[in-house]
């Protein structure tokens, strides 16, 4: 079993091994939590000139709240609508998988750089991204990236359409 911090490097490397190995030790999710809480934490702090008065604690409940609602979503589309033929998974599993896939968020502190908004709004939101396809085709068990890509899509999309209906939240502004 890896230490925290292996898991968090592992996580930034893409290595599939470090998202099973989340996946599989049950005792991870508050570690999953601390890599949600530092990622939006860095967040607030790097958009801190964008972001208001408020920014950390709106980033630490938005970020929550998103890591949670993905999560189920995640776990109700890939486990019922697109299971693979070895699927198996328990909300738990998704939770520290997506978890960890936020690590490279810590890095979204270089925004408070002049010009790192580029850096943090392409880079690491596209390698979180990344990130999240690798946890979620290792958490559920797929054969294929396509098919991991493809619950990752739905569930944003459905995350989308959840969060404008039951808040009417501001989807893209930080």
């Amino acid at each position: 079993m890896a230490s925290f911090g292996e898991r968090v490097l592992g996580a930034m490397q893409l290595k599939a091994a470090a998202f099973e190995d989340v996946e599989h030790d049950a005792t991870a999710t508050g570690q999953a939590a601390a890599v949600v809480l530092l990622a939006s934490i860095a967040t607030a702090v790097g958009w801190s000139s964008a972001s208001g008065q408020f920014a950390i604690v709106r980033s630490i409940i938005g970020a929550l709240v998103g890591w949670g609602l993905s999560a189920v979503l995640i776990w109700l589309i890939g486990t019922r609508l697109l299971p693979g033929r070895n699927t198996e998974a328990d909300l738990g599993q998704l939770l520290r998988a997506c978890g960890f896939a936020q690590a490279a968020g810590i890095l979204h502190v270089v925004a408070i750089v002049p010009g790192g908004w580029v850096f943090s709004l392409f880079v690491i939101g596209i390698w979180v991204l990344i990130a999240n396809v690798i946890a979620v085709r290792q958490a559920l068990d797929y054969d294929s990236t396509s098919r991991a890509l493809a619950v990752c899509a739905i569930a944003w999309v459905a995350q989308v359409v959840i969060l404008l209906i039951f808040g009417g939240v501001r989807v893209f502004s930080l």
